[in-house]
């Protein structure tokens, strides 16, 4: 099959890649679509020995499988559904699994992978092609923070730091949830507009005077998450949906010494949440599908990424 291969330093080919092994347990997976994500760009700049992406959807081909020709989404954290996490439903907190689809095993920026079966995550008939892989990152990484810490604050002014996937995802799942004065801020001029057209209103990047009791963080910049600290309310909650894999050193100054506040790192989703985030895009679907800004093959998956690199493209998808 034909795969990319990720060498470093933002070099992407594509080239022939064995057929995927498919273990007991496992099944064939055609994928559809990959959805490019931001956190992909640190495989784009170090490299990889496996084929990347992780926001995968595709066809289950195992003929005499229940899920034979079934549309399904790849849920990334392979999980082994005993432990004390898995049996609490925290099936992305797994204790004894730390694999994760595309990160430390072969992904969807290829033709086909395998699969474990309890990964697979059905996607109803009524789900575009275009639109299912939100359902991953998009609606699932970002609804499931929102609900994790939205209970705790009142339902006043919030505050998005970065309008990506991830922060557009926010504010979209926010005004459903009910918080309905929702600023955002990000340095992306298109980005903001895009943010704007959802409901959101622009906040400036440099305002360290305005206070809010709920802050999102989903650009993964060090700056952004300490003005984040030093802004949030007393009481309040800075909830960390962006990734930085670069030491973050946090200079605890009198605005963080002197407040009780909390910190709050949300990963990924459940997968207990996926019926909720199928009715978050029945709900809002025509939001949604203003994301997805561009639709690509395989063999341009090399030129394609490095406009996403440069902040050019939102939320495009490699089709097979």
């Amino acid at each position: 099959m034909r795969g990319a291969r990720f060498a470093g330093n933002g070099q992407v080919t594509i080239e022939d890649w064995p057929q995927p092994a498919v273990a007991p347990g496992e099944v064939l997976l055609r994928v559809q679509r990959t959805a490019l994500c931001g956190s992909d760009i640190k495989l784009w700049h170090k490299g990889a020995s496996w084929i990347p992406g992780h926001e995968i959807f595709g066809v289950v081909d195992r003929p005499g499988h229940a899920l034979h020709q079934q549309r399904c989404l790849v849920y990334i954290p392979v999980h082994c559904g005993q432990c004390d996490s898995c049996l609490a439903g925290d099936t992305h907190l797994c204790d004894t699994e730390s694999v994760l689809i595309g990160w430390n095993r072969p992904g969807g920026y290829g033709q086909a992978l395998s699969v474990p079966e309890q990964c697979l995550l059905p996607v109803p008939d009524w789900v575009p092609d275009d639109l299912a892989p939100l359902l991953l990152d998009t609606i699932g990484t970002a609804a499931h923070g929102i609900r994790v810490a939205g209970p705790q604050v009142a339902k006043g002014p919030v505050l998005v730091m970065g309008a990506g996937p991830i922060g557009l995802g926010a504010i979209i799942a926010l005004q459903d949830s009910g918080f309905h004065e929702v600023y955002v801020s990000d340095p992306n001029e298109s980005r903001l507009t895009l943010a704007q057209r959802f409901g959101a209103r622009a906040h400036p990047m440099d305002d360290d005077k305005t206070r809010f009791s709920l802050i999102l963080e989903c650009s993964g910049a060090h700056s952004a998450r300490n003005r984040g600290l030093q802004i949030v309310r007393p009481h309040g909650i800075v909830l960390l949906l962006g990734e930085n894999d670069a030491p973050w050193t946090i200079e605890e100054t009198k605005p963080i010494r002197r407040k009780d506040f909390v910190m709050m790192r949300s990963f990924y989703f459940p997968k207990s949440d996926y019926p909720k985030n199928l009715d978050l895009l029945h709900r809002h679907r025509a939001l949604y599908e203003q994301i997805v800004d561009q639709v690509f093959s395989l063999d341009d998956l090399p030129q394609r990424f490095a406009e996403f690199s440069r902040g050019e493209l939102i939320k495009p998808l490699m089709a097979n």
